[in-house]
């Protein structure tokens, strides 16, 4: 699970919606003095949480269950390839953002291996090849370089975030190839793919979530901040040992 729920057309518009959307829910969200200290807006992100819901039940699951359901397999694969290798460029952006050579190279890699010989990424050659795959986004890169996470924060329809990576949301915008075509239909069908298919790939996540968590909101806000407390910790170890990266 990446920092954001699922990415949609017009994601760079609709993440700075989401962003400023918070920020006037934020500025009249008051806190009590039992507030989790990694969550001090609760109140707030819970309401966004049930909103997200709404919106996932009534058009983001259905759609995502049909696709999957009426999709042959390898289409499916051929689809995720090659976002994949979309997501493999930004990363080794990030990679070598965060001085990791190693990560950086192998990035590079399996960008040029796959969507050269793999017709732009259909293909996975390169994990064929032993290629291995390092997903980083621009969140990590800031974690990598002392910049804190601050609290937890719920962004209408993208879902868990903290602060540090929805401020990161606008060059992650910029890295994403997909909002670089000029083509509008094209560009607006493969942000809607791209939202169906990674909605269809957690459908039997979210239902064993559904079915296992008492409190899904806490579970779902632990979860995903110890995840990238974990990723920024990686990143301090293999790197030059930056503190307070938390």
């Amino acid at each position: 699970m990446k920092h954001g729920y699922f990415p949609i057309p017009g994601a760079r518009r609709g993440r700075h919606l989401a962003i400023s959307l918070l920020v006037v829910g934020l500025a009249g969200c008051a806190t009590g003095p039992d507030a989790n200290p990694r969550d001090p807006w609760e109140p707030f992100n819970r309401d966004v949480t049930r909103f997200n819901d709404a919106v996932d039940g009534a058009l983001l699951k259905p759609v995502a269950t049909v696709y999957r359901d009426v999709t042959p397999d390898p289409v499916r694969t051929y689809v995720a390839n090659f976002f994949g290798n979309l997501n493999d460029a930004w990363s080794f952006v990030n990679a070598s953002l965060q001085l990791r050579p190693k990560e950086a190279s192998q990035n590079f890699l399996r960008v040029s291996v796959n969507s050269i010989f793999g017709v732009l990424g259909l293909v996975d050659i390169a994990s064929e090849m032993g290629i291995e795959r390092t997903s980083l986004d621009f969140g990590q890169t800031l974690g990598r370089w002392g910049v804190p996470s601050g609290p937890y924060l719920v962004l209408p329809i993208f879902g868990p975030s903290s602060v540090r990576d929805a401020a990161g949301f606008t060059i992650e915008s910029k890295g994403d190839l997909v909002q670089g075509l000029s083509n509008i239909p094209a560009r607006n069908s493969l942000y809607a793919l791209r939202a169906v298919e990674t909605r269809a790939n957690l459908l039997r996540a979210t239902s064993m979530l559904e079915a296992a968590a008492l409190d899904k909101y806490s579970f779902t806000r632990d979860i995903y901040l110890q995840r990238r407390e974990n990723q920024i910790e990686d990143l301090k170890e293999k790197g030059i040992g930056l503190k307070n990266a938390r």
